[in-house]
């Protein structure tokens, strides 16, 4: 009888659990049996493993042989326990010495001719068998770069199981033949999903998009201000303006004004995309803020995330640490949006299905895009509507008082005038200088969250602002008046308080003032409150 055993991970969400896979061979009819809870795609690893081990030069055990994933109780799927499961047949036939198997983690899907493909979810993978103290890891040689992210960590990146059989057994490696030149490796097919390009909306532009700056913006101060306010505080932001006036640039210049993502956040960022199949080859880090845009017939699971079998992230987790662009909200079905509702609070989304729960990351900067009617020309100054009261206000009503009520920043975007789009240097600042305005805001409020759990103003909960993180003396007095009245709501003029901070750094003042709480008031409730609405104007 042999026995031997290696090791591999499981994916629940984002998130690993280590997988022992252990092989048992047994005198009887020859015959290949797969326990541990696997899935279909798992289920069918025995023929591809088969194949493959014989396709290396290997002799399939012709015994009765047990394979066992442990633990039993956690859901195993997908094809990425292949390389485990031949080299632990490998280890139980004494092909391989099973000592050398027992401490490494093995991640990879075998074809048929026993080359080793990638799978989706390498990063999140390697940093799990990390967690777990494990040291020496197997990866498919394409994903060995997005393997090497991990501290701590010895990867081996094989193109094959030949090539991983030598290794293991102390022999010669043997040299794979390169693919034709000319065509792409289709060893690269299993690190992309199909159907999740550029096409979907659910890809990284951030600062990459060079031609994207916001020089090109005409006019539009609120529009620019609160743009700049919402990439220094990480707060939601609502434009309300007819077709043509500049919303999509505004929002599609919104990544690039962010700062760069942070060691930690870039490991966040990567380990959701690959999972989700969107890690462009070549680039095994993501370290600019991700833009996601989906369409108005989004479905909730493709939104929040979900789907059949097990849960897969949507497009709030694939915004996570970046900008999720909601144009023409009002047209989304009201459910899907009010589902964002849990995740623009809390940062993350919890996902229950019947195989178990899930919870991704989902810490994003939200703008919705809207039209103010169905024709998208209602104005208070003009009469061009054609629009009856009750279709407007059946409109407006799509986008829910509490989803609204989350949204710190809300602006109308005018409609740009023949004379700003003929004015000699019409554009405001370019991209470069916001950024910079932006960094210098960041460090400010990163030095007074220091030793604190949040990195934003807008992570920061209402009770330690108004315990804490007080304005000047009087600041807020207007604010609270506006509470009184009811025009804003408790939660809301926390935000307010929280934009204030905000504004605050831009401006290099070390507590908000009387004309920073005003700001924040104008961009929260769109009234004038007598204060220059562009951030270069209050310094």
């Amino acid at each position: 009888m042999g026995f031997a055993r290696t090791c591999s991970v499981a994916l629940v969400g984002v998130e690993g659990v280590v997988v022992e896979v252990q092989a048992d061979l047994e005198p009887g009819v020859a015959a290949f049996t797969l326990v541990g809870l696997p899935d279909k795609s798992l289920t069918e690893s025995r023929d591809r493993v088969r194949a493959a081990v014989v396709n290396s030069g290997a002799e399939w055990p012709q015994k009765k042989l047990t394979v066992g994933l442990s633990p039993a109780s956690v859901p195993k799927g997908g094809s990425g326990f292949d390389l485990a499961v031949a080299c632990a047949v490998l280890g139980a036939a004494e092909r391989i010495d099973p000592r050398v198997l027992a401490d490494i983690v093995m991640i990879g899907e075998l074809g048929l001719d026993g080359r080793v493909r990638p799978v989706r979810g390498i990063l999140p993978a390697v940093l799990a068998a990390a967690d777990a103290g494990y040291e020496q890891v197997v990866v498919p040689e394409c994903a060995a770069a997005e393997a090497t992210l991990v501290p701590g960590v010895s990867v081996l990146g094989v193109r094959s199981l030949r090539q991983l059989i030598a290794v293991l057994a102390d022999e010669p490696v043997p040299e794979e033949e390169p693919d034709a030149q000319g065509r792409p490796d289709p060893l690269l097919a299993g690190l992309r999903m199909p159907g999740t390009g550029a096409a979907t909306g659910m890809h990284s532009l951030g600062a990459a998009h060079h031609d994207h700056d916001l020089a090109d913006v005409v006019g539009q101060i609120p529009a620019r201000t609160a743009v700049q306010v919402a990439a220094a505080g990480g707060h939601h932001l609502f434009l309300e303006g007819p077709p043509g006036a500049g919303k999509t640039m505004l929002a599609e210049r919104l990544p690039a004004v962010l700062p760069r993502l942070t060691r930690q956040e870039s490991l966040e960022v990567t380990a959701v995309h690959s999972v989700a199949g969107l890690l462009p080859p070549g680039k095994p880090l993501i370290d600019v803020a991700p833009y996601c845009a989906p369409h108005h017939s989004a479905t909730m699971q493709s939104l929040v995330g979900g789907g059949p079998g097990v849960a897969r992230p949507g497009a709030v987790s694939l915004a996570h640490r970046g900008v999720l662009f909601l144009d023409e909200a009002p047209e989304f079905h009201g459910q899907t949006l009010d589902a964002l509702r849990q995740p623009l609070e809390s940062g993350h989304v919890v996902i229950a299905r019947s195989a178990g729960v899930v919870r991704f990351p989902a810490r994003f900067l939200m703008v919705l895009a809207a039209n103010p009617c169905p024709c998208g020309r209602f104005s208070q100054r003009d009469a061009l509507c054609d629009c009856p009261p009750s279709a407007i206000r059946r409109y407006q009503a799509r986008l829910s008082g509490p989803l609204l009520d989350r949204v710190d920043l809300r602006v109308e975007v005018e409609p740009v005038t023949r004379a700003q789009l003929t004015a000699p240097g019409a554009g405001g600042e370019s991209t470069a200088a916001v950024a910079e305005r932006v960094r210098a805001a960041r460090e400010r409020s990163a030095a007074r969250l220091a030793g604190t759990p949040w990195r934003t103003n807008s992570e920061v909960p209402g009770r330690e602002l108004r315990s804490r993180f007080h304005a000047a003396a009087g600041a807020m007095d207007e604010a609270e008046r506006s509470l009184e009245r009811g025009v804003l709501t408790a939660r809301g003029i926390d935000r307010v308080l929280r934009v204030a901070w905000t504004v605050a750094d831009l401006v290099g003042h070390d507590r908000p003032g009387a004309a920073d709480v005003a700001l924040a008031l104008h961009l929260r409730t769109g009234v004038p409150r007598g204060v220059p609405l562009a951030i270069e104007a209050l310094a």
